[in-house]
C-alpha cells in the first residue's frame, strides 16, 4: 500500500509538472524553435528577454498591480470579516454570501462587466482599472481566509483591550491584525500570486501599459520561440518563490 501511495504521488507530480519541465528545458534551446531535438544549452534567450524594455516594463507593471491591489483587497477583506464576525447585523449570512459570490463568477464575466462600467462612466483603461478588477477577484478570497480564522480567543483579547480604554482603530491594528498575522499573510501572498498570473482582466482592462501575461500573449502571436519559454520560466520562478516564501513565513510549524 505504501509503494502504491508513492507511485500515485509520483504520477500526480509528473502529470502536473511535466509540462513545466518541458517549458523550462526548451527555454535553454540553442535554436530558433522550442521543439525536439534538443540542440544544446544557451542563456542567450534569457539575456534577450531581460534586455527587452517592453518585457521589463510589463514585469514592473505586474508587480505594481499585484502588490497594490492585494494590499487593498486584504484591507477591505479584513475589515469586512472583522465586522461580520464581531457584530450581529440583519442579514449577515446574506452579506457573507454576497462577498464570497465573485469567487464563483468567471473572470471573463467580471472583466466584461467592469469594461461596460468604465465605458459608461468615461474612465480610461489603464493599470488602475486593471487593479480594480484584481481587487474585485481577490477581495472574496481575503475575506474568506480571514473570516475563517477568527475565533473566540481573539474576541476576548479585543474585549480586554476595549475595557482598558483602547479606541477601536487601536484594537484593529494592535490586537486583531497581529493575532491574525498568519492568515493575513496567506491571503496577501495568494492574492499576489493570482494577480501576477491573471490574464483576462488585465487584457480587457488595460490599453498601453500592460502586465506581463498580456505581453507574453503578444509575443505568442508571432509563434512559439525559446524566448517565450524563457519568459514563462521566469514567471514560474516568481510564482514558486512566492509559494516557498509563504511556506517559510506562514505555514512553517513552530516548535
Amino acid at each position: 500500500m505504501r509503494v502504491l501511495s508513492w507511485v500515485y504521488l509520483a504520477a500526480a507530480y509528473a502529470f502536473v509538472f511535466l509540462p513545466v519541465a518541458v517549458l523550462v528545458a526548451f527555454s535553454f534551446q540553442d535554436g530558433r524553435l522550442p521543439v525536439p531535438p534538443f540542440k544544446g544549452v544557451t542563456l542567450d534567450w534569457y539575456a534577450k528577454v531581460l534586455g527587452n524594455d517592453d518585457l521589463t516594463a510589463a514585469l514592473l507593471n505586474s508587480l505594481i498591480v499585484a502588490v497594490i491591489s492585494s494590499l487593498i483587497a486584504l484591507t477591505l477583506g479584513f475589515l469586512a470579516a472583522h465586522a461580520l464576525a464581531r457584530i450581529r447585523l440583519p442579514g449577515s449570512a446574506l452579506m457573507r454570501g454576497v462577498l464570497i459570490a465573485p469567487m464563483t463568477v468567471s473572470y471573463l464575466i467580471i472583466a466584461l462587466g467592469l469594461l461596460n462600467l468604465y465605458s459608461l462612466t468615461g474612465v480610461r483603461l489603464s493599470l488602475f482599472t486593471a487593479g480594480i478588477g484584481h481587487v474585485v477577484i481577490n477581495l472574496p478570497l481575503c475575506f474568506a481566509i480571514t473570516y475563517a480564522a477568527m475565533g473566540d480567543h481573539q474576541k476576548n483579547a479585543e474585549r480586554a483591550a476595549r475595557d482598558l480604554g483602547a479606541p477601536e482603530w487601536k484594537v484593529l491594528t494592535l490586537v486583531s491584525a497581529p493575532m491574525l498575522a498568519a492568515p493575513l499573510a496567506a491571503a496577501f501572498f495568494l492574492s499576489v500570486t493570482f494577480s501576477w498570473d491573471e490574464f483576462i482582466i488585465a487584457f480587457l482592462l488595460t490599453r498601453f501599459d500592460v502586465t506581463l501575461p498580456v505581453e507574453i500573449w503578444s509575443m505568442l502571436k508571432s509563434g512559439l520561440s525559446p524566448a517565450t519559454n524563457a519568459v514563462g520560466s521566469l514567471v514560474f520562478l516568481v510564482s514558486v518563490t512566492l509559494v516557498i516564501l509563504l511556506e517559510l513565513t506562514v505555514f512553517r510549524k513552530r516548535p
